[in-house]
């Protein structure tokens, strides 16, 4: 295989790294769907490939096309999101201190509250935007891993991701970034200081609500990035041959799909910022959202294609938004082509920090004067 590695992420996405078969002069990679590889005759894996568990050839290419989107030294894609979420606490041992978002997507809140200090993890959340919250969290030589997502789901802060950095290192932890809602088209956390950037690849990535997967992006490819690694074939978190293949067919047009999704947010955040019935637009491009000015120093080319809103009347008034609507579809999960709509306080549950009256809304691609007009019309 051949790759040619432009500079800029447009002309990769939409080449995948201008990857062509030497022997057929294929332009779309062939699924490998094969578990096992064989061995050379003095007993070694020259070619690089032993069994699936550990790695696949349909993985390489999309995990080559990440690091380069990332700026990273190297990549690995995962069953889930959920799966790339919680390897990285997966290195860490009974008793270190992790430091967390309170406000941030609740599976990964829930297993940080659950499962990890089920398993003698010590777990402190900080809310969104609270720097000297955060820097107090911080216990130099027991805190491991601080653990951030920026904008933050659902209520979209924005986190300084290098003032981060900066007080997670100077204390010895690693920083990690959730990305998933900024995507490497906005915001490259490994140039601002993150030492890992984590995806649902679910969402935007793949982009078309058909792929379940989640990726994972280091800044060096060292001894904890070979832990991870491990984790992920021992706990057999891989994804399969054919998602890997969809999933590299959906980031091709990655770059197209977020800039649109931004263009409609905004408009759509504009016309409703401000309505009477709306008690607050919770979107990053708005210059009176909390941390706009982080957002637009961090974020390049647009502030993601997710906001919130809350609603005057409170729980009843937004789920009855929710009832009307036609063109957004009532359904969970973010980043896809359709716009979505979900209450998520109702999804969450006993313990959600999300309030009762916020609405999160998925923008899609479609044209923004329908999505308006369909909420306008849900609103009243």
């Amino acid at each position: 295989m051949t790759t040619n590695r432009p500079k800029h992420p447009e002309t990769q996405l939409a080449q995948a790294l201008g990857w062509v078969d030497e022997t057929t002069g294929a332009l779309v990679p062939p699924i490998h769907g094969a578990t096992t590889y064989q061995r050379d005759a003095d007993n070694n894996y020259r070619r690089g490939y032993s069994y699936t568990r550990g790695d696949n050839p349909t993985y390489a290419q999309v995990e080559a096309l990440l690091t380069s989107l990332e700026g990273g030294e190297a990549a690995m894609v995962l069953g889930s999101g959920m799966s790339a979420a919680t390897v990285p606490f997966m290195t860490l041992k009974s008793g270190d201190h992790v430091v967390a978002q309170s406000v941030m997507y609740w599976g990964v809140r829930a297993w940080l509250l659950g499962f990890a200090e089920q398993w003698g993890l010590e777990v402190d959340l900080v809310a969104p935007n609270d720097t000297e919250g955060l820097a107090a969290a911080i216990k130099p030589g027991r805190t491991k891993l601080v653990w951030i997502e920026t904008p933050a789901n659902p209520t979209f802060e924005c986190i300084d991701i290098a003032a981060t950095a900066e007080m997670a290192h100077a204390a010895g932890a690693r920083l990690c970034v959730d990305s998933t809602v900024a995507t490497p088209i906005l915001t490259r956390p490994i140039e601002h200081g993150a030492d890992l950037v984590m995806h649902s690849a679910t969402k935007y990535l793949n982009g078309h609500s058909d792929v379940l997967a989640g990726a994972l992006i280091a800044a060096r490819d060292d001894d904890w990035w070979a832990k991870l690694k491990e984790i992920r074939a021992f706990h057999g978190k891989v994804l399969g041959p054919m998602e890997a293949w969809l999933l590299l067919r959906g980031m091709r047009t990655l770059h197209l799909r977020v800039r649109q999704s931004s263009e409609n947010a905004m408009a759509i955040a504009r016309r409703f910022d401000g309505h009477p019935k709306i008690s607050r637009v919770l979107y990053p491009g708005l210059e009176s959202a909390p941390g706009h000015e982080i957002a637009a120093r961090q974020m390049n080319g647009g502030f993601g294609g997710m906001l919130s809103m809350q609603f005057v009347g409170g729980e009843a008034a937004a789920i009855a938004v929710a009832e009307k609507v036609k063109v957004f579809k009532r359904a969970t999960s973010l980043g896809g082509v359709e716009s979505l709509v979900e209450h998520r306080a109702s999804i969450e549950g006993a313990g959600t920090p999300v309030p009762f009256d916020l609405l999160r809304f998925s923008v899609g691609v479609e044209h923004a004067d329908d999505l308006i007009a369909d909420l306008e019309q849900a609103i009243g």
